[in-house]
């Protein structure tokens, strides 16, 4: 069974951090930020207002699904 978020379950931005990943994800699935662009010009402070404004868009727009758990084998 395959579920997609709804507006009862909610969900969060959350930092997340691991071997493989650093960074920010979702706290409901397996999406995770991964900045497309290259952050450059202007101040630190621009650099990273642009930053937050694109993570913020994407995570608002992405839909949630969480793929079922692998059942064991009956033995």
């Amino acid at each position: 069974m395959v579920w997609a978020y709804t507006a009862t379950m909610p969900r969060k931005l959350e930092w997340i951090e691991n071997r493989n990943f650093q960074g920010y994800g979702c706290s409901q699935c397996n999406w995770k930020f991964k900045s497309a662009n290259t952050l450059v010009g202007g101040s630190l402070d621009e650099m990273k207002q642009r930053y937050e404004i694109q993570r913020d868009k994407e995570f608002a727009a992405h839909v949630c699904v969480k793929l079922p758990k692998a059942s064991r084998p009956k033995t």
